[in-house]
């Protein structure tokens, strides 16, 4: 089993676990709203970090499975040759996007939130292991492009 395999694996259950979780978080905000009449005062900020979580993540499988949205519109009308040639190109600047913006700039966000330890209100979580999964998925996302570099 190839490590891209096992990558997709990993995230595919993490995303399973991350969901479920959100769902368990929500159900817990109704349930202590309408039924206890207190609302939790954790509920908000938890799902909102499982919401940022899911997002990146969830990114970095889909494009992993090359399911995001495209515009084929050039692609399609070019030559076999030049269609690898702009799916190359393609996921060259996504390369760039992801290592200049997600992971120097989310890399800096974790370094900023660490050192000045900055802690979410409710649940007096260090909000670098929230802004972490900044970089974690750019590195994800500029290996999956690599990899479709070097397959095609």
């Amino acid at each position: 089993m190839g490590f891209k395999k096992i990558l997709d694996s990993i995230l595919a259950h993490l995303l399973v676990l991350l969901m479920g979780l959100m769902v368990l978080n929500v159900l817990w905000q109704v349930f202590s709203r309408y039924v206890l009449g207190e609302p939790s005062a954790f509920t908000d900020e938890l799902a909102r970090f499982l919401m940022i979580w899911l997002g990146l993540l969830g990114a970095a499988y889909v494009s992993g499975k090359k399911g995001h949205v495209a515009i084929d519109v050039l692609s399609k009308r070019a030559s076999v040759k030049n269609q690898r040639w702009m799916k190359r190109g393609v996921s060259s600047f996504i390369i760039l996007f992801c290592l200049a913006a997600m992971v120097t700039g989310g890399g800096w966000l974790v370094f900023t939130t660490y050192e000045l330890k900055q802690l979410s209100p409710a649940l007096g979580l260090p909000l670098a292991y929230v802004y972490i999964v900044i970089p974690l998925s750019g590195l994800i996302v500029v290996y999956y492009k690599f990899f479709d570099i070097l397959s095609d």
